[in-house]
């Protein structure tokens, strides 16, 4: 056992073997994340990295080379000298056997499930040569509840991993599923049966994203944009979000972190659409919005923190659990609606339409905006902001089916005006780039300066919670600004609750619903569990993201060409009257349980 020194702390390395194959791995960690990080495969099904270290499953079986005792690698601690075998026959036949008591009671469906060929099961059947169905269990009593807007759950085909319940409790710190009854009753579910949308679900969709199997996925939208795309008296608008240009290649088999904005648009002309704009317009209109209001408070004595509202995962869990904190809310509408609302105002007089005709389908990497579209705030005059919420999943479904090849689609650009945009917009995808967007806005305004250096780091990183102090003239006098930023809604409630302790005093804070910001969003493709020791999805697309923003020739907001002519043809300037009217939202107080 040796002492391996590092910059931050003294790390205890133990050493051990795995297929007879010397390795060293952290004291305190286990076989499994031992094998992993040398690149030993070993199945899983139940572990989720960092949140689900439960060895329920036992698919992730070791023999212990000197006793042949058969243990789950997710829980057995590396010690010094210990000794396991990875792949031996005890261990090749105990899981083959744990996995064919799981497929069982399972609704084998497979060609018809939405996971077909992205489900962790299917996959484990194919690696262990499952060739036929050895038991025939009692099926799982279906209970099937689709009456959320964004998530659909079927518990016909859960294997009672409990990666969403790790993910809805821990990640999320929202629990509102877990386990029910005992025995071969057991199963996920909502307290006495309700279903999700009768609950403090802030439909965020990280349980889509933790579930191995087809249990859980995201309510279907296609089926009226292509209604919309086939009528001729529709005009039909794609707008997509910042971070499906770095994630939607993933679908067509690039690497975890490609950028593929020009394909994204192509492929949306060859669906049919009559326009395809772009969110990240509408992230530049936000930050002029939102930068404005937040000087109007700083300088006026309103109410501070004030707290972002991109977000409709961390606005409902706003809504439910920290309703105190719903005056800190920024007014602002989610850059999603803002683009619908100018598209259905704006760009409607400009080309002599009725907004009615105009269909909006938004591209997301989010399910919750499945439930903000129908919120009742988010439209106007008999319609709607957004008519339809596709997740990346979805969209890439409906390219595969009106066969676009994908990868070799040329590069094209967004339609003028509503399709421009900044690098500041851009970074609205991961966690911190609201903040750095309204703080490269924000100095400018206040300065008068065309400042150079506008990579504010300090905000950035995957850290759940970060905060930084910017020195900013107010009233010209030099005022430290105190800022914060977390990320998935378990981190925003420690944040929350530092500040109902009077722990910390804040002036500005930016909070995402998701780990990582929309970049790890619900709807996003799916990363299998053995991938993410791999690559950390996070951090790829985070990295494409802000490689995108220093391509941009623009990477102000207030720069934007087509944002200043907004204001001078038709919302006069940022928190006008027109602007409010269209632009910004208020927020309800809605029950926890």
């Amino acid at each position: 056992m040796t002492g391996v020194n590092s910059n931050e702390r003294n790390i205890l390395m133990v050493t051990l073997k795995i297929d007879g194959i010397d390795v060293q791995a952290e004291a305190g960690t286990v076989v499994l994340e031992a094998a992993l990080n040398n690149g030993i495969k070993i199945p899983t099904l139940c572990h989720l990295k960092d949140i689900n270290n439960i060895g329920a499953c036992r698919m992730c079986l070791v023999e212990d080379a000197k006793t042949h005792r058969l243990s789950a690698s997710c829980t057995l601690p590396v010690s010094e000298g210990l000794s396991v075998l990875t792949r031996s026959p005890s261990v090749i036949n105990a899981r083959k056997f744990v996995l064919e008591l799981i497929l069982s009671d399972h609704r084998r469906e497979c060609l018809t499930c939405v996971r077909n060929t992205t489900c962790e099961l299917q996959a484990l059947c194919d690696e262990l040569g499952v060739r036929e169905i050895a038991y025939d269990g009692k099926p799982t009593k279906n209970r099937f509840d689709d009456l959320s807007p964004s998530i659909v759950r079927d518990n016909s085909k859960c294997i009672l991993c409990r990666r969403c319940v790790a993910a809805c409790e821990k990640t999320q710190g929202v629990a509102v599923i877990g386990m029910q009854n005992r025995g071969f009753e057991t199963e996920v579910g909502v307290p006495f049966n309700h279903s999700l949308s009768e609950v403090a679900c802030i439909n965020c969709g990280q349980c889509i994203a933790a579930c191995p199997v087809g249990a859980l996925y995201e309510k279907d939208s296609t089926a009226a944009v292509w209604e919309a795309l086939a009528d001729p008296n529709k005009f039909v608008v794609f707008q997509p979000a910042p971070a499906v240009r770095v994630a939607i290649g993933e679908e067509f088999g690039l690497p975890i972190g490609t950028a593929c904005v020009g394909k994204m648009v192509t492929a949306m002309r060859r669906l049919g659409a009559d326009r395809v704009f772009d969110v990240d317009f509408g992230a530049d209109l936000t930050i002029m919005e939102e930068g404005t209001e937040l000087l109007g408070r700083l300088k006026n004595g309103g109410v501070l923190p004030m707290i972002t509202s991109c977000s409709p995962g961390w606005i409902k869990f706003c809504e439910h659990e920290y309703p105190e904190f719903i005056p800190n809310l920024s007014t602002c509408k989610s850059p999603n609606q803002m683009q619908g609302a100018i598209t259905k105002t704006y760009f409607a007089q400009k080309n002599n339409l009725d907004p009615k005709d105009i269909f909006v389908v938004s591209v997301m990497p989010c399910t919750a905006k499945k439930f903000e579209i129908i919120r009742p705030e988010m439209g106007r005059e008999g319609y709607r902001d957004v008519a339809a919420n596709l997740t990346t999943r979805e969209f890439a479904n409906r390219v595969k089916q009106a066969s676009i090849d994908f990868v070799n689609l040329p590069d094209e650009e967004f339609d003028e005006m509503l399709g421009d945009s900044t690098g500041a917009a851009v970074i609205f995808g991961v966690t911190g780039g609201v903040m750095e967007a309204a703080l490269r806005t924000v100095a400018d305004i206040l300065t008068g300066e065309d400042l150079e250096d506008i990579e504010y780091t300090a905000v950035r990183g995957i850290e759940g919670i970060k905060e930084a102090t910017v020195t900013l003239p107010i009233d010209g006098k030099p005022t430290e600004v105190k800022v914060a930023i977390a990320h998935g809604t378990a981190n925003a409630a420690k944040l929350l609750d530092t500040l109902n302790a009077g722990e910390k005093d804040y002036h500005f804070i930016e909070i995402m619903g998701c780990p990582g910001g929309c970049v790890t969003g619900g709807g996003q493709p799916i990363v299998d569990a053995r991938t993410r020791y791999k690559v950390d999805p996070k951090t790829e697309r985070a990295r494409a993201t802000y490689g995108v923003d220093r391509k941009m020739v623009l990477r102000k907001s207030h720069e934007n060409p087509s944002i200043k002519k907004l204001y001078e043809e038709f919302l006069g300037e940022p928190n006008s009257h027109k602007s409010h009217e269209l632009l910004h939202t208020h927020y309800v107080e809605r029950p926890k349980f």
